[in-house]
């Protein structure tokens, strides 16, 4: 190869990297999360306290093809699984699971969740199937 061969593919190249930055950062201004949200907690006009305190709580944001999950609930042997195994029947992925005690008696659990291709649920969907777990777990 001569030098004007080399110094042509060395300039198409730079136009290549400066055409791809300039798509990056236009990418970089525009927005991109769309983040939907749902959340259900139940207060039962009548119970005590003590009860209101062991209904569960769960919390659900889609991002794109990930869910994220936010479940406060009643320590119960076994109730993790039960999870998670409902959450593979929704046609989602486990990608990471986080559980963190509070108290001796309730659960703080995150989880992160990929949806799969047969997933077609919508956010309070996967909120309802998940409190009739923990419901009949109880």
């Amino acid at each position: 190869m001569d030098e004007a061969s080399v110094l042509e593919n060395v300039i198409r190249y730079l136009q290549y990297l400066q055409e791809r930055v300039d798509i990056l950062e236009e990418q970089a201004r525009k927005p991109v999360v769309h983040v939907k949200k749902s959340e259900l907690v139940v207060d039962d006009v009548g119970s005590s306290s003590s009860e209101q305190q062991s209904t569960p709580s769960i919390e659900a944001r889609v991002c794109d093809k990930h869910v994220l999950l936010r479940i406060y609930c009643e320590k119960r042997k076994g109730i993790l699984v039960k999870i998670l195994g409902e959450i593979e029947k929704l046609n989602l992925g486990v990608v990471n699971t986080s559980v963190v005690p509070f108290g001796s008696s309730f659960l703080d659990i995150t989880i992160i969740a990929e949806k799969e291709k047969e997933f077609s649920l919508a956010v309070k969907e996967i909120v309802q199937s998940l409190y009739n777990v923990l419901h009949r777990a109880a």
